[in-house]
């Protein structure tokens, strides 16, 4: 299909969906990647960072057009306190924009869009005006659950403010459930929860499309690969100022490392990952643990290792970081949470919850590493990007009504 003939469509995403090198910007460029077979892509987002400023020029030629909002993260708070008295989800006016909203006015009523794909609750806001723009909304996890879980630590102020998001952002995912004209999310067990949340009129538009591994790329025969020289045995990679994958790492570091240590005293633990939060950076030089900040690539970490880890407290939908590792034939030891939504079943892929059992089957890989090829059998038989989404466009245009 020439891209004259294509029909136009507008796709909203709280975060430049490139490049796809952390959890929700992999589904989120993957997305982009699958319309852009199908539609003319008019894309608009929000600039977190001004690192990835320089990503802009590349992905302007993945679409038709492209705006990039630059967020000011001070600013984004003053606006979210907005939602503290209107009752709404302080996340909602955090995304809020006027700028943004008068783009999406434009490139609706220029280009006539009928179809619209919303990536994340917080960017459904701006088709409010819209009611017209056929849309799916791709939650991707069931956000409001998230913090229902974070509600269950921290101080009692914390404690009340995840509460209160919990309750709010629950109510806003049904307003949008029942905008939009389908609702997916990354497994079918994040959409059973929701479904479970929904009155029943409207579960018949739930459904999921499954995260998948870029396979060529995670490949450990990949020649692009820099091996790495020095010794890593232990490997957690993921974005370091987000909260579960710092929590996991602080609760990995207390309770499992200083047994591995005891057995082992000269194992070496990498926390591989961007914008490491001021706890996760004093653990650096310690107990032999390395973190390494931002890296261009996780793959020779994540390859070095004897072992990937993936030890998430609080957690949601699928972890990226747990395919890629098993893409790579490399065992992991996770977590029950950390493996929800993953069918997968063999001796490479461990599931450990009580810390002291955790750092056992640690010691173990380390000491004599599991043979993880069927892992990588398993992505390449069912968690291909070219399978994952091929159902996406008939849930546009409403064609099919469920995901398998």
């Amino acid at each position: 299909m020439s891209e004259s003939s294509k029909p136009p469509l507008l796709y909203l995403v709280h975060r430049i969906p490139f490049p796809p090198n952390k959890g929700d910007k992999i589904r989120s460029y993957n997305v982009l990647r699958e319309l852009n077979k199908h539609y003319s892509v008019h894309l608009v987002c929000f600039l977190d960072g001004p690192h990835d400023q320089q990503y802009i020029p590349a992905l302007e030629k993945e679409c038709a057009s492209l705006y990039v909002e630059t967020q000011h993260k001070l600013t984004c708070l003053i606006k979210s306190a907005k939602g503290l008295v209107n009752g709404r989800p302080l996340s909602v006016p955090y995304y809020s924009s006027t700028r943004m909203q008068k783009q999406v006015d434009t490139l609706i009523n220029l280009y006539h869009i009928e179809h619209a794909v919303v990536f994340s609750s917080t960017m459904g806001q701006f088709l409010n005006k819209h009611p017209e723009v056929k849309t799916l909304i791709d939650f991707v996890d069931v956000d409001s659950d998230k913090w229902r879980q974070y509600a269950e630590k921290g101080n009692p102020l914390k404690r009340w403010v995840y509460r209160r998001e919990h309750q709010t952002l629950e109510r806003e995912e049904q307003r949008l459930c029942e905008r939009a004209a389908f609702a997916t999310f990354v497994s079918p067990q994040e959409a059973d929860l929701f479904k479970r949340l929904m009155p029943d009129p409207l579960k018949d538009k739930i459904g999921y499309l499954y995260n998948g591994v870029d396979t060529d790329y995670f490949d450990p025969h990949a020649a692009d690969i820099t091996p790495l020289t020095e010794q890593v045995d232990v490997c957690f990679t993921g974005a370091m100022d987000y909260w579960a994958n710092v929590d996991a790492v602080l609760w990995f570091a207390d309770n499992v490392w200083p047994t591995v240590r005891k057995h082992l005293p000269t194992a070496s633990f990498y926390i591989v990952g961007g914008n490491p939060t001021e706890k996760v950076s004093a653990l650096n030089g310690k107990q032999g643990i390395k973190v390494t900040g931002r890296v261009a690539d996780v793959r020779p970490y994540a390859l070095a290792a004897k072992v990937n880890v993936a030890p998430l407290q609080i957690a949601r939908g699928i972890q990226n970081k747990v395919l890629e590792a098993m893409a790579l034939a490399k065992p992991v030891v996770a977590t029950s949470l950390a493996i929800e939504g993953i069918q997968a079943s063999n001796a490479a892929v461990i599931i450990k919850d009580h810390a002291n059992e955790y750092a056992q089957a640690v010691i173990q890989q380390i000491q004599q590493p599991t043979d993880a090829q069927v892992s990588r059998e398993w992505i390449l038989d069912n968690l291909r990007w070219d399978n994952a989404l091929k159902a996406l466009p008939a849930l546009i245009s409403g064609s099919e009504t469920v995901c398998d």
